[in-house]
């Protein structure tokens, strides 16, 4: 397979799905997203080359599916299971019929595709050999169903996704994360939450969900030999071994349920020899017990000994084991009540050692990691119990599955709120090298600060100075940061967000007020730029096109913050990216309007006019009846000439917006009655990212003052382009750029005589 991948070879293979498909995360491209597909872990078993040989194997594969890749259809077979495996999809809502097949597929339906091979990346040590993108040609075909096993836990989590579709948008999500690993509903926005808060963990399901349940049924693990234990099973009357075969069997329906990944593989094999020591009355010893499974598991899969994911999981568990009580008893010597002590060594000691490994996948560190996984600990007990009722009692009786599901959508609203608010802290994390290295540097960094912290332990008030620092470097007040910083200054009206390739500024309007214009490609990004601005309140959110580096950072914006209205551009191009916008907004009860020529309007220190683009009908009227008219408005030749356009006064500044106009709507705007208004402003934002396409008679007649240019640092497109930043420089105009300066604020005075300031951050 990796030879056949290296040469890009054609094929058709037999796969068997070992995985829950997903879709792929949106990324933007340009001004485009990228296509979304179906990302499918499977092994493949049986592959002939087109016009060569074949062979069988066992090799594991991602599979890619596109979106015109039709549903695999059915077994043409006496007695094939197609159809019922076909069934399993209707857990897939809300996507397009062939995607939502896909998305339904069992581990264990055996497929028949054909595809083309390429090789896989070798970083982060996922478990495949190859990557195979699915053609639609020949038309896949499922050969096999799944096991009866497969079924019922399909069945299953099917009624707990249905038990929880009406709860609120957060708990909807995670609730399945927290109990049997399905991620389907998780956004992108929610799980880059959950990373930068170090609460990824939750979202898979490991060795706290099944010790939950095991704890439930046998009671604390220190009582599960003697005669005054706990839990279940003697209420139930249970023997000791009876309790470590019924404990057996639920730890066997446990890694059925929630899929053989390699937390639940571990946890699994770890509490099966615990219940081993437990049946036979020897001493248990939860050290060997973890290093047995770890063991068995790797012997039994190498691919876990590349895995992260299993590398974090067992660094995890064993600094609960080794590290945490110690700790935890050193904070209880010095009067800290015991049950705090113990959440807290237990949560310092796993992100002391997983730290490192976490460093290397992201190139970051967390800061608020201890503090969020104190918070949601106490949720994940209760959301993980009365789950699990919700997926026992939903084939059975679903009123009640639903009201189950509505208990734990309470803590597991708490979770989601923890993450979203940590990562919206500004000091959530700090950048760090993400490399080997990095890793070892920050190792040492962490034996340094445990060693440190043993003597700080007997200094409370040097404890308490530092935990307001830290405090203090995470949440940065604005004020603070101001005066520390320099930014942002204190009399800002206008600031440009660098947010990479795209586009994302802000018009003060008021204390923590603030008009935005275009939200960018990246929601973090924005949203980092309008909290270090102090941003709450958005009167108004212009949306000068649909284009995704404008639009893609929308939840970005609306993340925290009281959105009034959004404006946009009549033109609903690309459609994707319009219906984004208006399910968002939607979502959230914001009205959207469209922006039309001539319109006025004024938000406290704030006025600005709508320049372009003239209403729809006007286009097409002129289009229809005058086209060679010199002052007929052409029809905009895509998004980019639909752009909304402003002219705003703030403080005595005057800004000229052009959004993305190409030159067709540049000339379009300088023969328009608005062009009497464009003489001689004080900043300009420079049209489409400054690329060659300007219209020099627009720059003359505008006379900026300052320029400004977003950008992206190394953009393929080679924005700005050196002819207009030579041409702006030529009428007099200081340029400034996103991607050499960073973000920009301007204050000051307008006028020929006023001065004018530019900060960078």
């Amino acid at each position: 397979m990796p030879d056949l991948a290296r040469r890009f070879a054609t094929v058709t293979a037999e796969v068997e799905v070992t995985g829950d498909p997903r879709l792929s995360r949106p990324r933007v491209r340009g001004d485009h997203t990228a296509p979304v597909a179906v990302l499918v872990r499977a092994e493949v078993r049986a592959v002939e080359e087109h016009g060569g040989a074949s062979a069988r194997t066992r090799t594991p594969v991602l599979m890619v599916v596109d979106a015109e890749v039709p549903a695999p259809a059915g077994s043409t077979e006496p007695g094939g299971d197609g159809d019922s495996a076909r069934a399993s999809v209707s857990a897939a809502r809300g996507t397009p019929g062939g995607r939502a097949a896909w998305l339904g597929l069992l581990p264990s339906i055996r497929l028949r595709v054909g595809g083309r091979l390429a090789p896989a990346s070798t970083g982060g040590g996922d478990r495949k050999a190859a990557v195979l993108r699915v053609r639609a040609r020949p038309e896949p075909r499922i050969v096999a169903g799944p096991s009866r096993p497969q079924r019922l836990a399909g069945r299953l989590r099917a009624g707990l996704r249905e038990a929880t579709d009406g709860l609120p948008a957060d708990a909807r999500a995670l609730l399945p994360g927290l109990v049997v690993g399905d991620t389907s509903r998780i956004t992108p926005e929610l799980d880059e939450a959950f990373k930068e808060t170090d609460l990824a963990h939750t979202l898979a399901v490991s060795g706290s969900n099944l010790t939950i349940l095991l704890v439930l049924l046998i009671g604390p693990p220190g009582l599960a030999q003697l005669v005054e234990r706990r839990g279940l099973a003697p209420r139930l009357g249970l023997s000791l071994r009876a309790t470590a075969l019924f404990a057996g069997a639920l730890t066997l329906g446990f890694v059925i349920v929630c899929r053989p990944d390699p937390s639940v593989l571990r946890a699994a094999v770890c509490g099966a020899v615990a219940l081993l020591a437990l049946a036979t009355g020897r001493r248990r010893s939860l050290v060997p017990a973890l290093a047995t499974a770890v063991l068995l598991l790797v012997l039994y899969d190498p691919w876990l000994a590349r895995s992260y994911g299993f590398l974090l999981s067992v660094l995890a568990t064993g600094a609960l084991l080794v590290l945490a009580p110690g700790w935890s008893e050193a904070m209880r010597r010095h009067r800290m009540s015991p049950r705090l002590a113990e959440a807290l060594g237990a949560a310092a000691a796993a992100q002391a050692v997983c730290a490192p490994v976490v460093a290397v996948l992201s190139a970051r560190v967390s800061l608020v990691a201890v503090p969020c996984n104190l918070l949601a600990e106490a949720a994940v007990a209760p959301a993980t119990v009365l789950g699990f009722a919700a997926l026992a009692t939903a084939p059975v009786v679903m009123p009640l599955a639903k009201a189950l599901a509505w208990c734990a959508g309470w803590p597991a609203g708490w979770i989601a709120g923890v993450a979203r608010t940590g990562a919206a802290l500004p000091g959530a994390e700090v950048d760090w090298p993400g490399n080997w290295p990095g890793a070892l540097l920050l190792a040492a960094v962490m034996v340094i600060a445990v060693l440190a912290g043993r003597r700080l332990l007997r200094h409370p008030w040097w404890c308490g100075l530092l935990g307001v620092l830290l405090l203090l470097a995470v949440v940065q007040p604005v004020p603070l940061a101001r005066r520390i910083t320099g930014w942002p200054p204190p009399k800002w009206r206008f600031a440009m967000c660098d947010v990479g390739q795209g586009d994302a500024t802000v018009l003060a309007a008021g204390q923590g007020a603030g008009v935005v214009v275009d939200a960018g490609p990246d929601p973090t990004r924005v949203d980092r730029c309008l909290r270090q601005l102090g941003i709450t309140r958005v009167p108004l959110l212009v949306l000068t096109h649909f284009h995704a580096d404008h639009v893609a950072g929308l939840p970005g914006v609306l993340r925290g913050r009281t959105v009034a209205a959004i404006e946009t551009t009549w033109l609903e191009e690309p459609v994707e990216q319009a219906e984004f916008v208006r399910r968002e907004a939607a979502e959230r009860h914001i009205p959207v309007t469209r922006a039309v020529a001539g319109e006025e309007r004024r938000t406290g220190p704030l006025s600005w006019r709508v320049l372009w683009p003239p209403p729809a009908a006007r286009l097409h009227s002129s289009a229809r009846t005058s086209p060679v008219r010199p002052d007929a408005v052409p029809e905009p030749d895509g998004p980019n000439d639909a752009s909304v356009a402003l002219l705003v006064r703030t403080g005595g500044l005057r800004l000229l917006l052009l959004g993305d106009l190409e030159p067709p709507g540049q000339q379009a705007l300088l023969r328009s009655p608005a062009a009497a208004r464009l003489a001689r402003v004080d900043v300009l934002k420079v049209a489409h990212h400054g690329s060659a396409y300007q219209v020099p008679e627009l720059i003359r007649l505008a006379a900026p003052r300052v320029a400004l240019i977003s950008a992206g640092v190394g953009n393929p497109y080679g924005h700005p382009a050196p002819a207009t930043v030579a041409a702006l420089r030529a009428g007099g105009a200081m340029v400034m750029r996103t991607d050499r300066d960073g973000a920009l604020a301007v204050g000051g005075e307008g006028g020929v005589s006023g001065e004018l300031e530019v900060t960078r951050e």
